[in-house]
């Protein structure tokens, strides 16, 4: 039986919230908590997958999680966002209906990096191939740039999404990207010129100032110190755990990826410069004539630099901050402008450039991604945009009230589309659809885009009223028009008597969302709607020479001015919200539901007003509620009986029938009540969790008796097996034991037969032994008694003539003696006291003097290699004697090199290589020794006869000899001519002098030569070269130690690498066409004298006998 896991198996909590019981707003905080506290991020709410920002990597999303959710029904493995990526990329492939997923939160709730899962879940198990691969890539990679010029550090969010986005990711029949479309709303622009205490600008401006090498920031006029631009804040300039230059290099190669040029990211970067430079122009008031005052350009540095980034001149730009030109008809006005109007026209200005750079970043990555085919495409829609924004502290203002409004049509068609679902499925099943009880927010979107006595609708026409209009203007007429709406609130709402609300603060106003109550500050709302531009800067920036500016501001064209006011931007907002939810409902739902534990960003902490907070104005409850309307779980019939099948002795182990049948079964036998389950066509429907939990808890308890029958009946059979097995085990072993018994036994008869043997048999060897031995010591016996005798003889006549020579050699001394004393008694009379010590002096003298003289004829030879010295006469002379050999030695050899002349050098360098490479390892080396190395033995440039070869040959020839070319066929050789020059070499042939072959050395990797006294080689030549299209060279010459040598000395310096390696060895291959041929060398008397011959023994082997060595 194929054993399935199911999202009820091993559930921590709850991991689908439709089946919680009891369900409350406690009971589910309380489950998401205890799933947090598992690691357990995601939980569903039916198709809805809630998703806790962890704040920490996990090991759940590597490609093995992404194998394990591929293919798999939603609901059989535990809740994830593979689950959902996967059910919507299959439903796409296989059913062909679009699909959208919408990923809702608010800021750091993990809205980005669940799209990003989406998106690489996608890329992962759709199809391979170079051009998919591609697109993939490029649809990857599209989101770093994005979220670089779209992201930015806020107090709830490291990396928050300050815009939103919505990509249609297009497939082909098979389910392989094509391409894709991405579309932006409202990016917060306002951000640009100011940002919250604690918060960041965008980050591509800290990345290029810490990412961009010196020569970039040198050519865009920047410095990478962040306090040198007052649109940057300090405070937080740096984030842990954020790498800007590391984010600049990703973006950089991110944008290659996509398929920007290099004009273009240049063009880009000049641009996010430019907004910085105009961040740091200020202005100052100057007196007019007629009492107005006239904002003139304090620092003119900035504006220059930034001027000449855009390309425009500077008077213009300098004029249009300072100058205003209204047009009316005919008519055109000029007004000066204060110093408060031209920091506002600053600020539009570095707003609008930066906010257009981003639409034709999003734009130009369209046109890079966008699908090439013409066919239908299948589309996947992904949906990261901001969630229900709430500032406690009261300070809503234009960009929440927009927010909250793009959440409430969403939460509108969510709503719409999950009951739809919910409806389609009961219909498709053939279960009677009951109409469910819900909030509709349909009047709070009506409150708010009403086209007549909508929000919106207001602010636009009190933008476009002639007159004074300001804020408060605007907060009476809502007052006026709203104050009788029932979800709409202010300190004069309900004013049919005009009482007033003390709980609101003034020029603010209430609405009740689906979320909850929202407090909105009007002040901000006229200028933030309006987004103005004045004309002058638009003309200013067409003028621009920059490539871009032209495309950012069309509406400067002179030959196209539109006189028009531009739409307002809450009315483009909700057009283009319009036009995503209509396209939304055009395809299949998928949600995440994306909520941040705590607003530290820790992980491990839970803080639970936090996630309450966030559980009601996501609307979760009322999710739940709607999913529980009808039948709170459903399953296929199969799964159905698959799952529960033993708690029906009729179902178990098998069922032979119909699914549905078996199910019907199944639920009689376990006295189900009928009203709390409904038969559909394919699926059971259960109507409450708990009639679903007593099934699970019944199964569980079946399980474990199953598997106590299974350990049961498993540990009897293994006992059998095992006794049998003991038992057969037994007979072999008994049987096998029989055998050896037997076999030790007629082991120790032999042995002991063997024992006696031998022992017999020595002492047969031992009495024959003894008798050798004595007549062995009767034979020593005689010669050792002889030999003594002769020796007592000899030593009695040697000490009778010692005795002889001593009694001679006393009357000598004692004679030398007694003449001694005469010629002292007879000279004594002559010296004086002192004469000892003259007479020792003469004496050392006359013998040093004798010691020269005999050293001058004694000398030994000239040669430094005569090691004699004649030995010392007197022991006083030990260091002198040593002294002077060493200096004669150093003289000599001076003596010696003075006589060499270069060639000679050169010839005793060749002598000494060949020594180091032949010496002890061929035994031709030393007869070569005496010869010296001659090198052009056919005198080439004399002869003749080779004039026409030495025309040929344009370098200098080191070596020319006569060799033979053995052939393979035969072992036969030829004779050619060799030449060796600087950088190849030659063969020629011997007789017409016509070139053969000619070598390149750098062709040549070896040289194989045998140990013995034969003259043959192997030139080995690089496999692939044009020089061994006809093989390696196998040759003989009579001065091969010389030629190797030169060939050796050569090779190296023509091929620019080391020497060329010399292989001795008595047996080699050798590279003949396209065969190896074995070339083996033996000693042998050969037929032909006493040189060596070859002979051919097969195709693979040639023999050559070598004589021996005399």
């Amino acid at each position: 039986m194929e054993v399935k896991t199911s999202l009820l198996d091993n559930m921590i909590g709850v991991g689908d919230m439709v089946l919680l019981e009891p369900l409350n707003e406690n009971s589910f905080i309380e489950n998401l908590r205890k799933r947090f506290d598992h690691n357990e991020i995601y939980t569903y709410i039916g198709s809805v997958v809630i998703s806790m920002n962890p704040y920490r990597s996990l090991p759940i999303f590597t490609p093995e999680k992404v194998e394990e959710y591929r293919n798999r029904n939603f609901y059989e493995l535990s809740p994830h966002i593979y689950a959902l990526a996967d059910e919507a990329y299959r439903s796409l492939r296989d059913q062909d209906k679009d699909q959208c997923i919408l990923i809702t939160g608010e800021s750091g709730a993990g809205k980005t990096e669940a799209s990003k899962l989406v998106m690489s879940y996608v890329a992962a198990v759709c199809g391979k191939g170079q051009e998919v691969n591609k697109v993939k890539e490029q649809l990857l990679q599209s989101n770093p740039v994005l979220e670089a010029f779209g992201n930015a550090k806020t107090v709830r969010n490291d990396n928050s999404s300050r815009f939103g986005k919505y990509m249609d990711i297009e497939f082909d029949f098979k389910g392989d990207p094509l391409g894709g479309v991405i579309s932006n709303y409202l990016l917060e622009k306002s951000r640009v010129c100011k940002q919250p205490r604690g918060e960041r600008n965008f980050h591509i401006f800290y990345q290029l100032l810490s990412g961009a090498s010196n020569d970039t920031l040198t050519k865009l006029k920047l410095d990478r110190d962040f306090s040198k631009y007052n649109y940057l804040s300090l405070d937080s300039a740096t984030v842990n755990g954020l790498d800007d230059a590391a984010s600049f290099r990703t973006v950089w190669n991110a944008m290659q990826i996509v398929g920007f040029m290099e004009d273009e990211v240049q063009s880009v970067l000049e641009l996010v410069a430019a907004v910085l430079k105009l961040g740091n122009i200020e202005f100052k008031p100057e007196s007019r004539v007629n009492g107005f005052d006239e904002s003139r350009v304090k620092d003119k540095n900035d504006l220059k630099e930034m001027c000449e980034l855009l390309g425009i001149e500077q008077s213009v730009l300098e004029r249009a901050f300072s100058y205003r030109t209204v047009e009316a008809k005919m008519e055109k006005v000029s007004t000066t402008l204060n110093v408060a109007q031209a920091y506002y026209a600053r600020d539009a200005l570095a707003k609008n450039l930066y906010s257009r750079l981003f639409s034709w970043l999003v734009t130009r990555i369209n046109e890079s991604i966008k699908a090439q085919a013409k066919t239908r495409h299948k589309v996947m829609g992904v949906l990261d945009i901001y969630g229900f924004e709430i500032f406690e502290d009261g300070d809503n203002s234009f960009e929440q009230f927009i927010i909250n409004y793009c959440n409430e049509k969403l939460q509108q068609i969510f709503i719409e589309l999950t009951l739809r679902e919910e409806q389609e499925e009961y219909i498709r099943e053939g279960i009677e659809w009951t109409n469910i009880e819900y909030f509709n927010n349909a009047i709070i979107c009506d409150l708010i885009e009403n086209n007549q006595n909508g929000i919106l609708a207001m602010l636009d026409e009190e933008c476009l009223r002639p007159g004074t209009v300001t804020d408060d203007t605007f907060l009476d007429k809502l007052n006026t028009i709203c104050a009788e709406h029932q979800h709409f609130e202010s300190r004069l709402s309900k004013n049919s008597k005009f009482l007033t609300d003390h709980s609101l603060p003034h020029s603010c106003f209430r609405i009740q969302h689906y979320a909850g109550k929202v407090l909105y500050r009007v002040e901000g709302f006229v200028d933030k709607n309006n987004d103005l531009l004045y004309r002058d800067l638009s003309q200013a920036m067409y003028k621009a020479t920059h490539s871009l500016m032209k495309q950012l501001f069309p509406e400067g064209n002179p030959a196209k001015v539109n006189l028009k006011r531009p739409p307002t931007a809450g009315f483009q907002f909700k057009a283009s919200v319009g036009g995503l939810m209509r396209n939304l409902q055009t395809k299949n739902p998928n949600y995440i539901r994306c909520i941040k534990p705590n607003d530290k960003k820790a992980a491990h902490i839970f803080t639970e007003s936090l996630v309450c907070h966030q559980v009601r104005y996501l609307g979760l409850m009322e999710n739940v509620r709607v999913r529980r309307a009808g039948y709170a779980f459903r399953q296929s019939y199969e799964s159905s009986l698959e799952r529960y099948k033993m708690l029906c002795k009729q179902t178990w182990p098998h069922w032979r029938g119909a699914a549905r049948d078996g199910v019907e079964v199944l639920l009689t036998d376990c006295s189900v009540p009928a009203e709390e389950f409904a038969y559909g066509r394919s699926k059971i429907f259960i109507r409450n969790p708990r009639t679903l939990f007593t099934l699970e808890e019944r199964r569980r308890a079946c399980l474990e008796d199953l598997a106590t029958l299974i350990q049961k009946i498993y540990r009897g059979w293994r006992c059998r097996t095992q006794f049998l097995l003991l038992k057969k085990s037994q007979v072999v072993v008994a049987a096998w034991y029989r055998r050896y018994a037997q076999q030790k036994k007629y082991q120790k008869i032999k042995s002991a037969t063997l024992v006696m043997q031998s022992f017999i048999r020595g002492w047969k060897a031992r009495k024959i032994l003894r008798q050798l031995k004595y007549e062995k010591r009767c034979k020593e016996a005689v010669t050792t008694i002889a030999a003594y005798w002769h020796g007592t003889q000899a030593r009695r006549e040697l000490r009778r003539l010692k005795e002889v020579a001593r009694r001679k050699h006393a009357v000598a001394v004692i004679w030398a003696y007694w003449q001694g004393l005469q010629v002292r008694r007879e000279y004594r009379k002559f010296f004086r006291a002192n004469a000892g010590k003259k007479i020792y002096n003469f004496t050392i003298q006359r013998i040093m003097q004798k010691y020269f003289l005999g050293l001058k004829t004694t000398m030994p030879s000239m040669s430094p290699i005569d090691n004699t010295w004649p030995a010392r006469p007197y022991m006083f002379l030990e260091g002198a004697h040593s002294e002077l050999r060493r200096i004669f030695h150093f003289w000599r050899c001076k003596k010696y090199q003075g006589q060499f002349t270069e060639e000679k050098k050169a010839v005793y360098e060749e002598k000494l290589e060949a020594s180091e490479i032949f010496k002890d390892k061929k035994a031709l080396y030393p007869s070569s020794v005496s010869q010296p190395f001659k090198g052009d033995y056919l005198e080439i440039q004399k002869n003749p006869k080779y004039q026409k070869l030495n025309s040929a040959v344009e370098d200098k020839v080191l070596l020319a000899d006569v060799v033979n070319k053995i052939n393979r066929a035969n072992g036969k050789g030829a004779p050619r001519l060799f030449l060796l020059t600087k950088n190849n070499f030659v063969l020629a042939d011997q007789k017409t002098g016509q070139v053969k072959a000619s070598v390149p050395l750098p062709d040549l990797t070896s040289v194989s030569v045998s140990t013995q006294s034969d003259g043959f080689f192997a030139l080995k030549l690089k496999e692939g070269s044009a020089s061994a299209a006809k093989g390696d060279f196998l040759l003989s010459s009579e001065h091969l130690i010389e030629l190797i040598t030169k060939l050796h000395r050569t090779g190296a310096t023509a091929a620019d690498r080391d020497q060329i390696n010399i292989d001795i060895s008595d047996e080699f291959l050798v590279q003949f066409n396209q065969d190896k041929v074995c070339v083996k060398f033996i000693q042998g008397g050969p037929k032909n004298g006493n040189s060596a011959a070859c002979k051919r023994k097969n195709n693979r082997l040639l023999e050559v006998s070598v004589p021996s060595s005399p």
